[in-house]
This record gives structure tokens, C-alpha cells and sequence, in this order.
């Protein structure tokens, strides 16, 4: 490593390298730091759920799925920009939707299905839950009723954890707006310029 390099701007500088060299459809290239962060992320929200005493702030785990996630997807458009001089918006959340729906709705299925069979007394609740889920408000339904993420009396919803994805769906809804067409990210001085 050069004099006066570090490992950061090392890798910011292989970052960019792999970046422009993707042809096609943008890709962005395997960072395997980044699977260790989530690997971390996913141990800090099990141990946090656990309810042990000594791991409190487990809760920041989906934080960094946040950042992890809004890097990624920011960074995807932002290789697409460079590549097209344009981003479109509506391919990017058809191929988002083909990935995720499928799973959200089987699991959601799923997950009404145990209910009907095992926990009944809870379909009621499930019916609202679920509808907020599949329009990824459960943040929003959440608020309206007033119910705590961290304060919960009870069994919470077993839907109740799809906030997340609501609020992670509702900033791509939102997010690309906010951007100029022909911005250049101020401060460009990060992995993406």
C-alpha cells in the first residue's frame, strides 16, 4: 500500500475500479466486509429478542441494515447513472418487487396459516397487519395505533417485525425523487463518485 493510503481509501479505490468496469446491467462487486456487518447485524437483533439483560441496543442491528441497504441500493442507481446518464426508476422497482414479494407473501401466507391452526385468538389482528404489510405501511399502522416497537405487552404481532421493510421500502418510494438528475453527490470524496 502507497505512503500516505489507507486501507479505507484502498478500498474505496478498488470499489470504483470494479464499479466502472461492470458492463450490462449495473452490478456492484462482492464486498465480503459487508456480509460480516450483516452477519452482526443479524446476531445483535436475535440477542436483542432474546431478552438478555447484558445486550441491550440490540435494536441497532437493523441501523446498520439501513446504512448497509441504502448504500447498496444508492450506490446500484448511481452505477446505473454513470453507465446510462439516467436511472429508471421503474425497471429498478419491478426487479425489487419480483425479488421480494414472493417471499413476503409466502411468509405472510405462512405465517396466517400457523395462526389459524395453532393461535387463533390472534387471525383478528393479523388481518390489519397483513394489509399494512402488503402495502408496506406496517410503520405507519404501527404509529396510528399506537403501539411500540419496544414496549410491547404481550405477544406482539407476528407480522409486527415488517416495519423495517416498510420504512426501508418507503425511502427507495421517496428517495430517488430527492436526488437532482444531474447530481454529482456534494462532497464526492466517498466510494461514490
Amino acid at each position: 500500500m502507497a505512503r500516505g493510503v489507507s486501507a479505507a481509501d484502498a478500498a474505496c479505490e478498488s470499489y470504483r475500479t470494479a464499479t466502472r468496469k461492470a458492463s450490462g446491467e449495473a452490478r456492484l462487486p462482492y464486498v465480503p466486509a459487508l456480509d460480516g456487518l450483516r452477519a452482526l447485524a443479524v446476531v445483535a437483533v436475535l440477542l436483542y429478542h432474546a431478552g438478555l439483560a447484558w445486550m441491550p441496543g440490540g435494536f441497532l442491528g437493523v441501523e446498520v441494515f439501513f446504512v448497509i441497504s441504502g448504500f447498496l441500493i444508492t450506490s446500484l442507481l448511481l452505477a446505473e447513472y454513470r453507465r446510462t446518464s439516467r436511472i429508471d426508476l421503474k425497471r429498478f422497482w419491478f426487479q425489487r418487487a419480483r425479488r421480494l414479494l414472493p417471499a413476503v407473501f409466502l411468509m405472510m401466507a405462512a405465517t396466517i396459516a400457523f395462526a389459524v391452526a395453532f393461535l387463533p385468538e390472534e387471525v383478528a389482528g393479523l388481518r390489519a397487519d397483513a394489509l399494512a404489510a402488503t402495502g408496506y405501511v406496517t410503520n405507519w399502522h404501527l404509529v396510528f395505533a399506537q403501539e411500540s416497537y419496544f414496549e410491547a405487552v404481550g405477544r406482539p404481532s407476528l407480522l409486527k417485525h415488517l416495519w423495517s421493510l416498510a420504512v426501508e421500502e418507503q425511502f427507495l418510494s421517496c428517495g430517488p425523487w430527492w436526488w437532482p438528475p444531474d447530481s454529482r453527490f456534494s462532497g464526492a470524496e466517498g466510494c461514490l463518485r
